[in-house]
């Protein structure tokens, strides 16, 4: 029970992390925009307030981002190949991971419908 109530509560830094790993270094995302639910349901001003006193603050310490707050946005931190490395793990072995890890985290099911569909192109 209790991982079903954690995942949602991470998922705004995961999301962050990934929207990292599409940028170059050095560049940044926007917040909230980067960290919102894909599905449109986000409210903004909640989330941005999340954001800062919540998200952002837990992956400073950790040192996977660095964030400004004027405009807010995300940079990759000094760690962030740390747990970069982890999660494009994850997405290489997305079918060896339990359905219950992957439901309610939305960039894994999004990669496992894509490696879904590529392997049904294939066969």
């Amino acid at each position: 029970m209790g991982s079903s109530v954690y995942r949602p509560l991470a998922e705004p830094r995961r999301r962050i992390v990934d929207e990292l790993m599409g940028v170059s270094a050095g560049e940044s995302v926007p917040l909230p925009e980067a960290a919102a639910n894909s599905n449109g349901s986000t409210d903004l001003d909640r989330l941005r307030l999340r954001l800062r006193h919540q998200h952002l603050p837990l992956l400073e310490a950790a040192g996977f981002v660095e964030w400004e707050s004027d405009p807010l946005r995300a940079y990759r931190g000094r760690e962030f190949e740390a747990v970069s490395v982890v999660l494009e793990s994850l997405y290489a072995n997305i079918d060896a991971i339990p359905d219950r890890l992957v439901n309610g985290y939305q960039t894994l099911e999004r990669e496992r419908d894509r490696d879904s569909s590529e392997c049904g192109l294939r066969g």
